[in-house]
């Protein structure tokens, strides 16, 4: 018996028991692989995404693990314009190389030290759910028993197929490989040092390759064929060739591989489920999105509905909110993975390895366009999360504009705890609140006083000068979501 149960461990997984082991909740992580995957896969840490990890204490030993790359910023469907990050108030203007195997550790690291129970080799076989709990079964016969249970399982998740739930979307087109590799000798096409994505990508033949540098002969070698005439499947082993050929094609005969580490398939699917909770079930990351792996969105996209609902279930089973608060989970990270199922579509069609004429001309009218400030601003908004906000029309009336914005600017130490910070700007709150005084917010002149959810968003607001008194604390908690939606 534990308070939650969430299935498993990769960068979703974990970022979640950090969360909720942060704010006391019993955590019980269940892992169908035996021990972590070193493969270097997902490997982008997103501004938004390295905000969120600061504010937790774990941006430094992620960077301490990070590959090397030169400062330039995100792209848009692999352009050769980089996106500028500093519009957007933040410290971390660039995306962060950090091999996925590397993030894992430093997450499951932190996630044992607070506390969290780790079950590796124990794959789901059933989950029941009545009005009190969630119980899983595992191969090993294992019955374990929760409150509530949070699939983190990937993009072929067992829990969302055990319950029945729909995945609706857009089938593949094709898969691609993805390995990490070692080269015996290469040539002077293949790039020394991570730069931005648009130098690390090439084509040649019916070949197109991404090689990214990872440190001494290792490179993480991402490819596939223009256009193929049959997918492959996912789950079919990727053989020496397959690597072998598209590297002399593209980067000539002086180019050698010597050896494959690890290696998988991926596609371009794009699906998302109707509903993210589903009972005492909720799914995330992977589970409940699957989009093409342009931009570097999904590994950021999930450790954020992570940081999202973490708090939320905390909140409930500590009895400081009401169970609606969990249905604001749904509400809040649908239209998030939506909308980035939408740009990575788009994205899709402009970087096809084969573009048509007509793409070719896009292709020039975006770039035009991407190299203007204010579109630029835009789309670095976007793509690196720094522009997503929980506004819309359920905002209440009256609300103070910051309320479902991101808040920039504050001290990230504040949020270490993991819990909510109500900070008086300006003096304007009366004693007796709990408020932390802090300095004004150089982007935010006239702001007062603020208070920002666990994940960094705005619940509350009050300009200097207003008059307003803070809210009660209590029933702003069980509100700070619902008032947003």
């Amino acid at each position: 018996m534990t308070e939650v149960i969430v299935v498993g461990a990769g960068p979703t997984g974990l970022t979640l028991a950090c969360e909720l082991a942060l704010a006391g909740i019993g955590t019980l992580v269940v892992e169908r692989l035996p021990e972590r995957v070193e493969q270097t896969k997902g490997g982008t840490l997103q501004p938004r995404t390295q905000e969120l990890l600061e504010a937790r204490g774990l941006l430094a030993p992620m960077r301490a693990r990070s590959l090397a790359r030169t400062p330039d910023g995100g792209h848009f469907a692999m352009l050769p314009v980089p996106l500028d990050g500093t519009a957007w108030d933040t410290a971390h203007p660039c995306p962060l190389a950090v091999a996925q195997g590397e993030i894992e550790a430093v997450l499951e690291e932190r996630a044992l030290a607070l506390g969290v129970t780790l079950l590796r080799g124990a794959a789901v076989t059933a989950v029941e759910q009545d009005a009190d709990g969630v119980t899983v079964t595992t191969a090993d016969g294992r019955r374990i028993t929760a409150r509530h249970l949070v699939a983190c399982d990937g993009g072929h998740s067992t829990v969302r197929k055990l319950l029945g739930a729909a995945f609706p979307g857009r089938a593949g087109t094709y898969t691609a490989v993805l390995a990490d590799v070692r080269l015996s000798s290469v040539s002077d096409l293949v790039p020394r040092a991570i730069g931005h994505i648009s130098t690390l990508t090439r084509e040649a033949g019916d070949h197109w390759v991404m090689l990214v540098p990872v440190g001494g002969d290792r490179y993480r070698f991402t490819g596939g064929v223009a256009h193929p005439e049959a997918l492959q499947e996912k789950d079919a082993p990727v053989t020496f060739e397959e690597i072998a050929g598209p590297l002399r094609a593209v980067y000539g005969e002086q180019t050698v591989l010597a050896a494959v580490d690890h290696a998988s398939r991926f596609g371009d699917a794009t699906r998302q489920v109707e509903q993210y909770r589903i009972g005492r079930v909720f799914l995330a990351g992977d589970a409940a999105h699957i989009h093409p792996p342009f931009g570097g969105q999904g590994l950021n996209l999930g450790m954020q509905d992570a940081f999202n609902l973490g708090w939320k279930l905390a909140a409930v089973l500590r009895g400081k909110a009401p169970e609606a608060l969990l249905d604001t989970y749904h509400a809040e990270r649908h239209p998030a993975g939506a909308w980035v199922l939408h740009i990575t579509q788009a994205q899709r069609v402009l970087a096809d390895p084969r573009p048509t004429p007509d793409v070719l001309e896009l292709r020039e009218v975006v770039t035009d366009l991407l190299r203007q400030p204010d579109a630029n601003r835009r789309m670095a908004g976007l793509m690196s999360g720094l522009a997503h906000s929980y506004t819309g029309a359920g905002t209440a009336p009256g609300a103070h504009p910051l309320v479902g914005r991101r808040v920039a600017g504050l001290d990230p130490a504040l949020f270490a705890t993991g819990r909510a910070v109500l900070a008086d700007l300006a003096g304007i709150l009366p004693a007796g609140l709990g408020a932390t005084r802090a300095a004004p917010v150089p982007g935010l002149p006239g702001l007062g006083a603020v208070l920002v959810r666990p994940d960094g968003y705005a619940a509350w607001a009050a300009d200097t000068g207003s008059g307003a008194a803070a809210p009660d604390l209590d029933a702003l908690a069980a509100e700070a979501c619902s008032s947003l939606v």
